[in-house]
């Protein structure tokens, strides 16, 4: 927090706490005002004299989050796949899908918030194409357009082809630690093996 910033009352952090979690939980529209007030033990008043709205509480949380931990992490984050050069793009995918799980499990409570929430909220999806989206697009299609030009992908709007892999690693991650963790999965490299089966069968080149 700067010096610029308010500072927040016990009973703010108490709030947001619980709106993080219940948000996480149980979804923005299932959660109300009342289970939050609760859950912070303060009256539900407290949460409007704050936060105005619900939308507001939700806002509130996201969009620091956003733009001062989530946007600088997955940044730096992605970097660590990003800026290195692997020989194949299979090599690539690879990195990206386990730098991905590990990135989510770290951040599962406002991950969650984000996953969920986005889709309903335009504003929130602005913030993060804002703040995350552009220059990972960016490095993702140079990123693209170097294993085209080593021939290993075919020749198609690099745009095209990003938003394909992209979609293809986060269905996938986000499905098995979001929301199914549950689920009946097989080990994580056959699972990550089999998205790279479906990505050859469609945009890298065979040999």
């Amino acid at each position: 927090m700067t010096k610029n910033e308010p500072k927040l009352t016990k009973k703010q952090k108490a709030i947001l706490e619980a709106a993080t979690e219940l948000f996480a939980e149980q979804g923005y529209a299932g959660t109300s005002t009342s289970e939050i007030a609760n859950k912070a033990e303060v009256a539900e008043g407290t949460i409007f004299k704050h936060y105005k709205s619900k939308k507001g509480l939700l806002l509130a949380i996201v969009s620091p989050m956003m733009v001062k931990l989530l946007a600088p992490m997955i940044k730096k984050d992605l970097d660590k796949v990003l800026d290195q050069e692997f020989e194949y793009f299979q090599d690539f995918i690879r990195a990206m899908i386990v730098n991905r799980k590990e990135f989510i499990q770290k951040n599962l409570p406002m991950l969650r918030i984000l996953v969920q929430e986005i889709p309903f909220h335009p504003d929130l999806k602005e913030q993060f194409i804002e703040h995350v989206g552009k220059d990972i697009f960016d490095k993702l299609e140079r990123i693209v357009k170097y294993y085209q030009d080593k021939g290993q992908i075919v020749d198609m709007e690099p745009s095209t082809i990003m938003r394909t892999v992209a979609t293809s690693i986060l269905s996938y991650i986000i499905a098995r630690y979001v929301f199914l963790p549950e689920a009946n999965w097989d080990d994580e490299e056959v699972e990550t093996e089999r998205i790279i089966q479906i990505l050859e069968s469609g945009i890298i080149r065979k040999k």
